[in-house]
């Protein structure tokens, strides 16, 4: 999504004498500005209505923001913040907000993954835990893959002693359209090495689901 070069477009968003500065392609957002046009069109709305006329454009920019994993490493974010510490107990990120894209019906699907690692020689910045998690779901997925993507990276980057994940979504495909079930929650989770055990796996449950007093 991001382009670096000098090739950027920016505009005046004329508040307070703020700029707000967009990082596109240009090309690829004239392309697919022109594809939502047609859609529009198809849809039986007038692409030319006052409300519309940046609709298109809009559409492509949040495509693309929405679609941004495409154009990031997770190996790369994790490693540039790896650090050597003797710490070997469980180390748990949760309540990490999750927004992703259904690559059935492209409608949204949202919530929460918590995340844990046992460490194995090294740690990782705690920030790139959520980074990660961005990676993956600002691409599209379904929630089962995305929950594995998660722990295959932490893994086979970190090498730790094992990794857990639980992830807790609703999908807008389920809630809006098909059976419409406005209320259901959809729980996926993925363990490694010592997550398979039912002592450290329990631990992990206990941990997401306590209050910080």
């Amino acid at each position: 999504m991001i382009d670096e070069d000098d090739n950027l477009e920016s505009r005046d968003a004329g508040i307070d004498g703020y700029k707000k500065i967009d990082r596109y392609n240009p090309e690829l957002i004239e392309n697919l500005s022109a594809n939502y046009l047609q859609v529009l069109t198809h849809i039986g709305e007038d692409p030319e209505r006052e409300g519309l006329l940046k609709t298109p454009e809009r559409m492509a920019k949040a495509m693309l923001f929405l679609t941004q994993g495409y154009n990031l490493d997770a190996k790369e974010i994790l490693t540039s913040a790896m650090f050597k510490e003797e710490y070997s107990q469980m180390v748990v990120v949760k309540d990490i907000e999750v927004y992703s894209m259904c690559e059935h019906h492209m409608l949204p699907f949202f919530g929460k993954a918590h995340v844990a690692y046992i460490p194995n020689g090294h740690v990782v910045g705690l920030s790139k835990i959520p980074r990660i998690v961005d990676v993956f779901s600002r691409r599209l997925q379904v929630q089962e893959r995305l929950t594995n993507e998660i722990r295959d990276c932490i893994q086979n980057t970190l090498q730790p002693l094992g990794v857990g994940i639980v992830m807790e979504c609703r999908h807008l495909c389920m809630s809006m359209r098909g059976v419409q079930k406005q209320n259901s929650v959809t729980t996926t989770s993925a363990f490694s090495g010592e997550f398979f055990k039912e002592k450290t796996r329990t631990e992990f449950l206990q941990l997401i689901s306590s209050k910080l007093s």
